[in-house]
């Protein structure tokens, strides 16, 4: 459904105010999402990953994934432009970029505040940009940084002139695509999702149905439910922790993602990884189509110079 030129101003996105959103999260949480995305799936007792997981060695908590800090920007995808009109049903993830200020904690509450950072009219679509920022309730301390670029589909055609409106305060640098490099990667990791993953994801708080009905992935083109793009990105970037930060989580400084192409549940994720400094850049693809489904970057503190 096509947005309504008369109704809808872009020039007033600057004026937009939407209200703080609370979120809360249990070590539970962070359990089931580490095992939404696949940790301890081949290895129950993987030693990078158990600790995600359980108290191993009588630690008092389990550890945080990093892109644990992406479910926060969920309660964002919700959001209502006065006159922008579009099936939720049929909302793409396109990008993903997040920045982490402190190691999460295993269990917390949060208060979310959220903006439009960007819209773009692309005739038959609108690419929205939102960005998340988490602060701990209790202290105010700002934990973590979202910004999400997501494609709605019938939502564009709203510019009031012939040149497309386009707006963002999203700064190039950050969540832009990256160039792959054409040399070999320093590393490869390959991991297979369950059929059930997304399923399984999905009691991670993303309830799109295009993860989960049949007939909703059909009306939106794919044969079959796909796999959440946050999903994909999570093997990713697990992958790189195991793979360059030998099982160091807290290593991570902030992550881009770029969803390229759907993933379907039961296909085979392989990560390839190169070292730029300090920097990871990573291609993901699935290995039975032979396709890049998602590249991006991942930036590091303290990445040692003998790797």
């Amino acid at each position: 459904m096509s947005s309504d030129a008369s109704d809808f101003d872009p020039d007033r996105l600057s004026s937009l105010q939407f209200p703080e959103m609370p979120y809360t999260y249990s070590e539970r949480d962070v359990a089931l999402y580490a095992l939404g995305i696949g940790a301890c799936a081949r290895d129950a007792v993987d030693a990078d990953e158990l600790k995600y997981v359980y108290h191993e060695n009588g630690q008092q908590s389990i550890q945080v994934l990093p892109t644990f800090a992406a479910l926060f920007s969920l309660g964002g995808l919700k959001f209502e432009v006065p006159g922008l009109q579009y099936d939720p049903r049929l909302l793409l993830h396109g990008q993903q970029y997040i920045e982490i200020y402190k190691p999460l904690p295993t269990n917390a509450s949060l208060n979310n505040t959220v903006t439009v950072a960007g819209l773009h009219d692309k005739g038959k679509a609108a690419i929205v940009e939102m960005e998340t920022k988490s602060y701990e309730k209790d202290s105010g301390a700002l934990l973590c940084m979202n910004r999400t670029t997501v494609f709605l589909r019938g939502a564009g055609g709203f510019s009031k002139s012939s040149h497309p409106f386009s707006y963002s305060n999203y700064p190039k640098d950050k969540g832009s695509s990256v160039k792959i490099p054409k040399g070999q990667p320093f590393a490869v990791f390959e991991d297979c999702t369950l059929p059930s993953q997304a399923l399984l994801y999905r009691l991670s708080g993303d309830y799109n149905p295009l993860h989960s009905d049949p007939m909703i992935a059909k009306i939106a083109g794919f044969t079959s439910p796909i796999l959440h793009g946050l999903c994909t990105l999570g093997f990713a970037v697990r992958a790189i922790i195991k793979c360059i930060c030998r099982g160091d989580s807290n290593m991570v400084k902030c992550i881009s993602g770029r969803f390229l192409l759907h993933v379907y549940p039961g296909e085979t994720l392989v990560t390839e990884m190169w070292l730029e400094g300090s920097r990871v850049i990573y291609q993901t693809k699935v290995k039975e189509r032979s396709r890049a489904v998602l590249s991006g970057y991942v930036d590091l503190h303290g990445l040692s110079s003998s790797l």
